[in-house]
Parts: structure tokens; C-alpha cells; sequence
């Protein structure tokens, strides 16, 4: 049996859910979002994140593998618009890539965002959105802005499901909502 975790509340999109608290450093906690498998939120946040990007002009959504990829396609089924995901592991079928690295407070390690050359072409010159689950650190979305930077394109708005930490950090990102970090 497993002990009983604290979890923390939070409404995305019309929906409740309950946010389990881990340790990722000493004496700091985050609640973890972890929507792979949970079909009813990812749809909803789509939806959500869909009307909230409405009126901005973009041609294309990018993401980091692997949590935030149901919901980059759900985005795209919602906007129409197709989707590209920067991988965390280089296979040889990947050919010519773009590669930034960065640091994620989820993994705790140092890690590299792959644009595959395939993928290079979709992006050069167009629009596109940047889309996580949830920003935290914002280490990812800056491998993901190197990435897209060295590929040509151009960066029409950041979205994610939740922002966490300091909010102020966060203005410019097109959220649902925001997490605070647990300080002990």
C-alpha cells in the first residue's frame, strides 16, 4: 500500500483535479501535472487553449517530447493547425538536426531538444506556438526558442496548460493556470 500523498487542487478548463506534491530539491515541491492518459483534460484544455490563441496569426505548434505531445495534438485537431515535436534522443533517421540543450526541473538533468531534419523545412520562416504542459523553470521553453531560432522560424506566442513559480515570469504565456512551488 502507498502512503497517502498531499496533493494540491486546481480547475483547468471547467475541470478539478488533484495535483500530487513531490520533491524535486531540497525543501522545494512542485504538483506535478501528468496528463498523459487523462483524454477528458487534455480535450478540455485544448478547447481552452484554442479560444485563448484565437486572433493570433501562427501556422504551426511546437512542442518537447513527451508528456506535452497529446496535447500539442490536441491543439492542432482544435486549431487546425499541424504540430512538430522537438525529441529528446538523436536517432540516425533524424539526419541533418537542430539541437539546443537544456535543464528541466521535472528530470533534474541536463538534457537536448532535437529538431528533426524533416521538421526543419515546417518550420523555417513560419509562425509557430511554443506548447508545454507546464512551464516552470522555463529551461524548456528556452531549448525550444534556441531550437526554433536556429531553424528560422519565427515564435507567434508561448502557451502551456499551467505556469509555475513566479508568475510575473510568465505574463506573456497563454495559461489556464498557475501553480505555486512549495517551499518548506
Amino acid at each position: 500500500m502507498s502512503p497517502t500523498r498531499e496533493t494540491f487542487p486546481v480547475d483547468l478548463a471547467g475541470l478539478r483535479r488533484e495535483l500530487p506534491l513531490f520533491q524535486v530539491a531540497p525543501g522545494l515541491r512542485i504538483a506535478i501535472l501528468n496528463i498523459l492518459g487523462d483524454t477528458e483534460l487534455v480535450q478540455r484544455c485544448a478547447e481552452e487553449l484554442a479560444r485563448r490563441l484565437q486572433g493570433r496569426s501562427f501556422d504551426l505548434l511546437v512542442t518537447a517530447e513527451a508528456k506535452s505531445i497529446p496535447l500539442a495534438h490536441a491543439l492542432s485537431v482544435a486549431t487546425g493547425k499541424g504540430y512538430v515535436v522537438l525529441r529528446k534522443v538523436y536517432k540516425p533517421y533524424m539526419g541533418d538536426s537542430v539541437q539546443a540543450e537544456t535543464h528541466s526541473i521535472t528530470t533534474g538533468a541536463s538534457q537536448t531538444l532535437y529538431l528533426d531534419e524533416k521538421d526543419r523545412t515546417l518550420v523555417k520562416g513560419k509562425r509557430v506556438v511554443l506548447l508545454d504542459d507546464v512551464i516552470s523553470t522555463g529551461s524548456t521553453l528556452q531549448g525550444m526558442r534556441m531550437v526554433m531560432d536556429k531553424a528560422g522560424a519565427i515564435i507567434a506566442a508561448e502557451a502551456a496548460i499551467c505556469t509555475e513559480g513566479e508568475r510575473a515570469k510568465w505574463q506573456d504565456i497563454v495559461a489556464l493556470a498557475h501553480l505555486p512551488l512549495f517551499t518548506e
